[in-house]
């Protein structure tokens, strides 16, 4: 979801990285979503080849996608196609996450592999030969950490240049309306940018392959049937290269290759997940949930899963033991553990097979940022309340919040009413019998309340780059005077940066997760 400030968070990490320019034409997609060359130039009032320039930029660092809309004509006539930009909102803000995932592959991999995806992040894409040509090393060492990276799917093809998008046909409007009255509508919606990015992907074939040129063959040219990808030799992966090979788009050295964002971020919510279950549990259910994790990894076709695929005992028990720590846990030990797990239901059993209940873990983390937020910034008192109306799920009268709270009868509504004007409550009115007594009742709209959460962390994020880049500016201009005002004024900033992040980690939960 993007809220406002969410926008003016993107618009200020394009301007700090590529400047005024760049970031104009951003904002524009950003506030008015997806144009042709012609409307953004007329919206900008900048010139043709600016806008060219901008889009590129944007485009090679990932943060755009051109698409051709097919639009079929009403009246019988031929179809209309035209090329349209949309900003990708998720692209954009991973960009404060480059140190994030730098950091996590400088812990799984070796040092060369985190030298070649920074020059990855660095320049949004490149082909295998700029990697080579980049590299210190040589050119055996470079494909040996490039083959490492893709084998984790830390990296990947980049999507289609233009893939075409047609519009929704008129039975397919119809279907959706009639399952909307219906009450039949998705959990989450697919906006138009996940269609663009959807489309632009590659098969799952294609996306992490890589050809490995070897030794030369009878005819003289050179065997390129060998092949490195997560699961190296199977047949559909070699169909889709033949495939490649008889449209003559074969030569590894000119195919385009970025960082994979979803794996980045999947690797951060399953940490995230982990830490949430250490808080509650002992190390022996750790040790377990993040065997399931491990086993089911490769199975997730999205971030947002809700549910891992299910795995049985013994599956789970034999991930366990690969692991150091692991192999002192007996098979009832860690049957236990998935009892522990189960309440709260961080993992769902259904006849010896268990799942990890994903969208479980990742809504009792949100409720918990929440109510942390409201005891900080509104007491204890306003904690309980909030608390006992999150949980309860419907609406409640003052006076019932009072009696469940402890709290004076006076004091509540003052309370309730805070809450309310912040957003945080839902309020409704209501005049019951003769006299036209007025009732207040009152609720947690979810929901709402998630989105507007999420733009206050955007709003703080967007207050929080702006005065770590003044710090910055400060430190320029003091850098001739005493060196005890410098280290004061880089410890601020260090504090800043460190407040930073751990915002970021929130917005990942509420926004990513």
């Amino acid at each position: 979801m993007v809220t406002q400030y969410g926008i003016k968070y993107a618009v200020n990490l394009i301007t700090a990285h590529f400047g005024d320019l760049v970031a104009k034409v951003c904002e524009c997609l950003l506030r008015k979503g997806p144009l042709t060359l012609q409307a953004i130039v007329r919206s900008t009032e900048l010139t043709s080849s600016q806008v060219k320039n901008s889009l590129l930029v944007l485009i090679q660092h990932n943060c755009v996608q051109a698409f051709i809309l097919d639009q079929t004509g009403e009246h019988g006539d031929g179809a209309k196609q035209s090329t349209q930009y949309i900003a990708l909102f998720d692209n954009i803000i991973q960009r404060w996450r480059f140190p994030k995932f730098l950091t996590m592959v400088s812990k799984k991999l070796d040092k060369q592999c985190v030298e070649l995806l920074e020059g990855l992040l660095q320049h949004g894409r490149l082909t295998l030969k700029q990697m080579f040509d980049r590299a210190k090393s040589g050119d055996d060492v470079v494909q040996e950490a490039f083959v490492k990276l893709l084998n984790a799917h830390f990296i990947e093809r980049c999507p289609a240049s233009e893939p075409v998008l047609t519009n929704p046909t008129k039975e397919e409007e119809a279907a959706r309306k009639r399952a909307a009255k219906s009450g039949k509508i998705l959990e989450v919606q697919e906006t138009l940018e996940q269609r663009v990015v959807e489309a632009a992907m590659p098969t799952e074939a294609l996306r992490f392959l890589f050809a490995t040129e070897t030794e030369p063959t009878a005819d003289g040219g050179k065997d390129k049937s060998n092949s490195s990808s997560v699961t190296p030799g199977e047949k559909r992966k070699h169909d889709a290269l033949e495939s490649e090979a008889e449209c003559g788009a074969t030569d590894e050295q000119l195919v385009l290759w970025r960082a994979n964002f979803d794996e980045f971020i999947r690797r951060l919510r399953h940490k995230a997940c982990i830490d949430n279950v250490r808080a509650r549990f002992d190390d022996g259910a750790v040790i377990v949930f993040g065997a399931m994790l491990e086993a089911t990894r490769s199975a997730e076709k999205k971030v947002k899963t809700e549910n891992s695929v299910t795995l049985s005992l013994s599956s789970i028990y034999e991930e366990v033991i690969k692991s150091e720590e692991g192999r002192n846990i007996t098979f009832d030990r860690v049957r236990a553990s998935l009892v522990q797990l189960s309440c709260p239901p961080f993992v769902k059993a259904a006849n010896e097979s268990y799942s990890v209940d994903f969208k479980k873990i990742i809504e009792l983390a949100q409720n918990e940022e929440v109510e942390s937020i409201v005891l900080k910034r509104y007491g204890r008192d306003a904690y309980r309340m909030f608390r006992l109306l999150s949980n309860s799920g419907h609406l409640l009268e003052t006076d019932k919040v009072a009696d469940a709270t402890f709290v004076e009868k006076k004091e509540t509504p003052i309370i309730l009413y805070k809450l309310w004007k912040d957003d945080y409550l839902q309020l409704e009115k209501l005049q019951i019998g003769v006299k036209q007594i007025p009732f207040q009742l009152w609720k947690v709209n979810k929901n709402t309340l998630k989105v507007h959460v999420l733009d206050e962390m955007f709003h703080a994020a967007f207050n929080l780059s702006q005065r770590v880049a003044f710090e910055l500016e400060q430190e320029k201009e003091l850098s001739n005077v005493l060196q005890d005002k410098r280290v004061n004024r880089l410890r601020k900033r260090l504090l800043l940066e460190s407040s930073q992040m751990k915002l970021d980690d929130a917005i990942m939960l509420f926004h990513d997760f």
